[in-house]
């Protein structure tokens, strides 16, 4: 499965959340540490969904970048 992530810079770390997954959150000093942090977070958020009897939900969300005049 290929869930979207969400990684936004906050005063002192790097955060990401993904969006399928409400919950599933992960925080880096770098926005590669951060990146591997959520994959780690998202499959041990998949497996507890798994052991609790919980369906997993699909990956629907779409990215995409708009770009406008500024």
């Amino acid at each position: 499965m290929r869930y979207a992530i969400v990684v936004e810079k906050a005063a002192n770390n790097y955060s990401a959340y993904v969006p399928d997954l409400p919950g599933c959150i992960a925080t880096g000093d770098t926005i590669e540490e951060t990146e591997r942090e959520i994959r780690v977070a998202i499959e041990f958020h998949i497996e507890g969904m798994i052991d609790d009897g919980l369906p997993v939900p699909p990956p629907t969300s779409i990215v995409q970048y708009i770009e406008i005049a500024a």
